[in-house]
């Protein structure tokens, strides 16, 4: 055996090694910081929701949703054009299709493009809702979550479209940029802030 072929592969099994021990760590992060609300990976199917008891408003809302879920629109086509983060212009869009439209504390236009400024609209109408309060969400209220995962801030905002216990049933935009559909446990899971109620 030539001991110059050795020498060459010994390196080259070590860098291999090494770039798969990095990428089986960077998963294994994802998997350990990402919110439990995130999994599975896939977006799980609308769900039949019953809404005999519900409002027009609140009907119109979980319409609109399952229409957007089975459309998949880019995030853009709620945004108005701008490429960001666009679970807040998501809701917002969703809102003013339905008839009960936003409006942005700091600019007054229906379109609220930060969760942070979701989080001031709701407030200062007096439909926020703390978590821990013991308010239970209804359809269509607006989840709102923050938490801080390895480096910086991450926040969020999602639309209940069912209730079952403690357990809400919720469809979001930029959801690993889709809409998706997920369940939170809202009392258990500690990045939910509050929820945004519906006017009336």
């Amino acid at each position: 055996m030539n001991p110059d072929r050795s020498v060459t592969r010994r390196p080259a099994t070590l860098v291999t090694t090494a770039v798969v021990l990095a990428v089986a760590l960077v998963a294994a992060s994802v998997w350990w910081l990402a919110p439990n609300r995130l999994f599975p990976w896939d977006s799980a199917s609308f769900p039949d929701v019953d809404t005999s008891a519900l409002s027009p408003t609140q009907v119109q809302i979980v319409e609109l949703l399952e229409d957007q879920h089975r459309e998949q629109r880019p995030g853009t086509f709620y945004s108005e054009g701008i490429r960001e983060p666009w679970c807040a212009d998501f809701v917002s869009w969703i809102m003013r299709e339905a008839g009960v439209p936003l409006s942005n504390p700091h600019s007054g236009h229906w379109r609220i493009p930060g969760v942070y400024t979701l989080g001031e609209y709701y407030e200062s109408t007096g439909r926020f809702e703390p978590a821990g309060s013991g308010y239970r969400p209804s359809v269509g209220d607006v989840v709102l979550y923050h938490s801080s995962l390895g480096f910086g801030q991450r926040e969020h905002t999602n639309i209940v479209v069912a209730v079952d216990g403690e357990t809400a049933t919720t469809v979001g935009g930029n959801e690993f940029g889709k809409i998706r559909v997920h369940t939170v446990d809202w009392a258990a899971d500690d990045a939910v802030v509050g929820f945004g109620r519906l006017p009336g």
